[in-house]
């Protein structure tokens, strides 16, 4: 039986909640997981409050093999994640010493009470850094703490990820339709339901004609599985088409 790795997302900030910023980072994590074989199950959006930051990680990480963190860990007094964190296991928080003497030498006399805020982590947490990245993430336990900037977290990501634990990865195939959703919703059922160990999604959009179309997407983690799915979904298509377009 092939083993399934699980996660979910915890994006935190008041600034994704009231739209000021546009989140980038879901997408990238999820796709990223898929690649690596782990199946992305949740994601939660909450604020800058640390009662809302405990619930919902005690809940995420109880529920799933890891959870990715994005967000507030920078040097602003509502960047409150390290902390959070650090009361959501019951473990105490401090700078980092190695954090702290490469602040020192980055920054000199320019080192503040802010900037020191980004070295403090919770106890026992694994640093997640590289000499590109001046403040780093961490991971505790089976969570990911990572920066809400894109382009560090993406950093993060790569860093975390060779010491992750996998499954065996999803595999996917689509389809054009040529249908309105509508108009296979029950012989996809029939066949999704004859097709167990794989999942079929209908997916609606209007083409390039302005006329709307559907993608069939058949994901399945045996290969065999897979195409035996797509070639139901294929042949239900062409018989859809065919009843459509009698020879004459």
């Amino acid at each position: 039986m092939t083993e399934i790795v699980t996660a979910g997302i915890l994006v935190i900030g008041d600034e994704i909640l009231s739209g000021r910023t546009k989140d980038k980072n879901i997408g990238f994590i999820a796709e990223y997981l898929t690649n690596l074989g782990i199946d992305l199950k949740e994601v939660r959006v909450v604020s800058d409050d640390e009662g809302d930051i405990i619930a919902a990680l005690n809940a995420l990480r109880q529920r799933y093999d890891y959870v990715f963190t994005t967000g507030g860990i920078g040097p602003t007094h509502d960047d409150i994640t390290a902390d959070s964190v650090a009361k959501a296991f019951g473990v105490g928080i401090d700078h980092h010493p190695a954090v702290v003497a490469r602040f020192k030498e980055r920054f000199g006399d320019a080192l503040n009470e802010a900037r020191l805020r980004m070295a403090r982590i919770p106890d026992g947490a694994e640093l997640i850094e590289s000499a590109t990245i001046l403040a780093p993430g961490f991971k505790i336990g089976n969570v990911i703490v990572m920066a809400g900037v894109p382009s560090i977290m993406q950093a993060m990501m790569d860093i975390a990820a060779p010491k992750l634990r996998v499954g065996r990865r999803m595999l996917s195939d689509s389809v054009r339709a040529d249908a309105k959703e509508g108009d296979i919703g029950s012989p996809l059922r029939e066949i999704a339901s004859a097709h167990s160990d794989t999942s079929i999604g209908s997916y609606p959009y209007i083409d390039d004609n302005g006329k709307p179309n559907t993608n069939v997407v058949v994901r399945a983690r045996d290969q065999g599985k897979l195409d035996a799915a797509m070639a139901d979904v294929k042949a239900m298509l062409a018989a859809l088409h065919g009843a459509r377009n009698p020879v004459q």
